[in-house]
């Protein structure tokens, strides 16, 4: 393949209940070094296990240090992301939620684009933030 996979997975294995059968992967290192990372959550991605039901920060906080820890994979750090779309059940999240991103992004001036939706892929994520980075070669 053209682009290297990061941890590869089908959805018939994350979502049973959904009777789904899609090839998917976390994170995607194009050519010329981009790197599209899936949308992240409050997800162990070793046990997919949800974690902090109800906590849209500590939500983030998972969902961010998922993204660092697939940055790190594909050969690169926080400092390369460049674009950050959230997505939030609730727009009473936001500051919960923007003031943990926040954290992790500070010094890096990415774009960001925050979306409110009626629903994620699962009823106990609250918070979903996806990531787009350059590493340089």
């Amino acid at each position: 393949m053209a682009h290297t996979r990061i941890r590869k997975f089908n959805t018939k294995d994350t979502y049973p209940e959904q009777k789904l059968d899609n090839d998917l992967c976390q994170a995607v290192v194009a050519r010329g070094r981009t790197v599209f990372l899936r949308g992240q959550i409050a997800q162990d991605l070793e046990t997919r296990e949800s974690l902090h039901v109800g906590d849209p920060g500590a939500q983030a906080a998972k969902a961010m240090a998922n993204i660092k820890m697939l940055m790190e994979e594909a050969g690169g750090g926080m400092e390369h992301v460049c674009r950050v779309v959230v997505y939030l059940t609730d727009i009473r999240h936001r500051e919960a939620v923007y003031r943990e991103m926040g954290k992790w992004l500070k010094g890096v001036y990415p774009v960001s684009t925050g979306l409110v939706v009626s629903a994620l892929a699962r009823p106990e994520w609250l918070v979903e933030i996806e990531a787009t980075a350059v590493i340089p070669d």
